[in-house]
């Protein structure tokens, strides 16, 4: 084995990873079991999260399927200790779950409830999440956090601003949790650009494809390895030396405003 593959073996590793039942968080949960880590795959749908771990089990990995809604702190916490029973200890965090925006939150018909559920979900639990695993990271002498945040986080464009909003509060949240957890604890973003994922596919007309490669140099949407490419350097010894940065992983493109 070359010096460079050691970079990113995570062997001996626990990773967590939120929402990994399809899409991004799927694909970052095998990428990081390919490297070596054993995997506790959470999502709210068990059953598909349970076919992942099938899946990384017939690549040799280890990994178990824990159903978790993240906005509840009490079954994060809960997912924290059915990670430390099964593995003994947890060193990578992939905040992935989230959800909201899509174009669709036409701000004066949008409610605070509604403000609350997508903030919950896409910042709030990364505080809270994250929060139980320090004492762990800390204990175990690694620690790698990574929020998956979204070009909505820095663009502007139509019908996303509490979806945008909850993300770039992540962007921030992020940079500020490398301050306070350093040295021991690395914590990065990713922002991911469009990423060929079922929640795309759920908004993908021909005309929002189009404008999307219009504004993206590289013609062509992104794949959800593409993410995990990214997980997998930021949980690695590779990236020892990078912490509290937001990396955009978008064909080279932004979407904003017309």
């Amino acid at each position: 084995m070359t010096k460079i593959e050691e970079s990113f073996i995570l062997k001996g590793k626990v990773a967590i990873v939120t929402g990994a039942a399809a899409g991004i968080g799927k694909a970052s949960a095998i990428m990081l079991a390919r490297a070596g880590a054993k995997v506790v795959c959470s999502d709210l749908n068990l059953d598909n999260a349970q076919e992942v771990v099938k899946e990384i089990k017939k690549l040799g990995g280890e990994a178990i399927a824990v159903k978790c809604d993240v906005t509840s702190e009490a079954e994060l916490e809960s997912l924290v200790k059915t990670t430390i029973n099964e593995f003994k200890t947890v060193n990578i965090l992939v905040n992935n779950a989230g959800g909201g925006g899509g174009g669709r939150e036409k701000f004066t018909e949008l409610t605070r409830e509604y403000l609350s559920k997508i903030f919950a979900l896409n910042t709030f639990s990364v505080f809270a999440l994250s929060k139980f695993c320090v004492p762990y990271m800390k204990e175990s002498g690694y620690g790698s956090i990574i929020n998956i945040t979204s070009m909505a986080g820095t663009m502007q464009t139509h019908n996303m601003s509490v979806y945008g909003s909850s993300k770039a509060a992540t962007n921030q949240l992020t940079k500020y949790m490398a301050v306070d957890l350093g040295p021991e604890i690395r914590v990065n973003g990713v922002a991911p650009g469009a990423i060929k994922t079922r929640a795309l596919a759920s908004v993908l007309i021909p005309e929002i494809e189009e404008k999307m490669l219009r504004k993206t140099p590289l013609k062509t949407l992104g794949e959800a390895d593409d993410i995990a490419m990214a997980v997998l350097y930021l949980a690695s010894p590779a990236s020892k030396w990078v912490s509290g940065h937001i990396i955009s992983i978008n064909g080279g493109g932004e979407q904003e405003l017309d």
